[in-house]
C-alpha cells in the first residue's frame, strides 16, 4: 500500500521502519524534517508537508503528541483536504475518545474513512513489531487495515470510534496505578532495611508478579529512569482519562489520585523522566535517595 505516516519520533521511527520492512511504499513528514529523513535508508520518501505525503496515500497514519497537534495536522495544515476519497485514516495518536469521534466525523464529511488506533508497548513493541494495537472504529474498515497494523503489532478491534482511544485510558490507568503501586511497595521494603532487588525476585511468579514490576520495577532497582515514555506523557493520559470520566459521568476516584502523583512529580522537576520516575516523587516524599 502507499501509506503516508505523520510524526516521527520515538515511536514512529521503528514504526516507520517496520512499514517499510514490510513492503509498502511510505511517504513520511515531521515538523523536524532530519527526524523524518531517519528513515530514507529504509526506502521512504520524506515530504515538505503533511499534506504532500498524504496525497497519494491508501491509509493516513498519524503518530502525534496530543489530540490538539493532531486537529492542527489534519484541519489547520491542509492534510484532510489532500487526502483522497475512500482513503483510510488511522489514528495511533493517544488522544481523548471525543476528540475521536470530532475527527472521524469531519474526515467522513470530505469521504475519508476512520479507525482510531492508539498502542501499547513502548519503543521496544515498536521496534519489535509487537505494539498492542486497539482499534476503534467500523469492522470493515479494521479488516482493510490488517495488513498494515499486522507490520506493527497485534491489532484488536475493541467497537465503535473512540473504542480504541478509550481502551488506551483503561490501558494508561492500569500502567500508571501498577507504577506507583510497585514504586511504593519496593521504597516500603527498603526503609524497612530488606534489598529492593531481592524483594522483586522474590515476588516473581507469585500473584503480585506483573509485567510492570518486571520492567519499571527492575528501572527502580537500577535506578534507571532514562525517558522511554516520559512522565509527561504518563500524566496527560491520566488527564485524559479523567476528562473522559467527567464527560459519561463516571467517578474515578483511583485515577485522580494518581494524577496527582504524577503531577507533583512533574511539578518537582521530573518531567524528563521515565514514567517510572514516579519513584523519585514516592522516595522523596520520605527523605529517601
Amino acid at each position: 500500500m502507499n501509506i503516508a505516516l505523520l510524526g516521527i519520533g520515538r515511536m514512529g521511527l521503528p514504526m516507520g521502519r517496520r512499514l517499510c520492512e514490510a513492503g509498502h511504499t511510505v511517504h513520511v513528514w515531521n515538523r523536524t524534517r532530519n527526524k523524518a529523513e531517519a528513515l530514507i535508508p529504509y526506502g521512504a520518501h520524506v515530504h515538505e508537508s503533511p499534506a504532500d505525503a498524504a496525497k497519494l496515500a491508501d491509509v493516513v497514519i498519524t503518530m502525534l503528541d496530543h489530540g490538539g497537534v493532531v486537529a492542527e495536522v489534519l484541519f489547520g495544515l491542509g492534510t484532510a483536504d489532500a487526502m483522497r476519497e475512500g482513503s483510510l485514516m488511522l489514528d495511533m495518536s493517544s488522544i481523548k475518545p471525543i476528540e475521536a469521534r470530532d475527527h472521524a466525523a469531519r474526515l467522513s464529511e470530505r469521504g475519508v474513512d476512520y479507525l482510531d488506533a492508539p498502542v501499547s508497548g513502548g519503543t521496544v513493541g515498536a521496534e519489535q513489531g509487537t505494539l498492542a494495537i486497539m482499534v476503534g472504529g467500523k469492522a470493515a474498515n479494521f479488516e482493510r487495515a490488517l495488513p498494515v497494523l499486522q507490520a506493527m503489532g497485534r491489532a484488536t478491534h475493541v467497537g465503535p470510534t473512540g473504542s480504541g482511544q478509550l481502551t488506551k485510558l483503561a490501558n494508561q490507568i492500569i500502567v500508571g496505578a501498577t507504577i506507583g503501586v510497585v514504586a511504593e511497595a519496593l521504597l516500603l521494603c527498603e526503609r524497612g532495611g530488606a534489598n529492593m532487588g531481592k524483594v522483586k525476585e522474590a515476588i516473581t511468579g507469585g500473584f503480585a508478579d506483573s509485567r510492570i514490576l518486571q520492567v519499571h520495577g527492575q528501572r527502580m532497582v537500577e535506578r534507571d529512569f532514562a525517558p522511554r515514555a516520559r512522565m509527561t506523557v504518563q500524566l496527560k493520559d491520566l488527564r485524559n482519562a479523567l476528562a473522559t470520566s467527567a464527560e459519561i459521568g463516571f467517578e474515578a476516584p483511583i485515577t485522580s489520585l494518581f494524577e496527582q502523583l504524577y503531577a507533583d512529580g512533574v511539578a518537582h522537576g521530573l518531567s524528563d523522566l521515565d514514567h517510572a520516575g514516579l519513584f523519585v516523587e514516592l522516595a522523596s516524599r520520605n527523605g529517601m535517595s
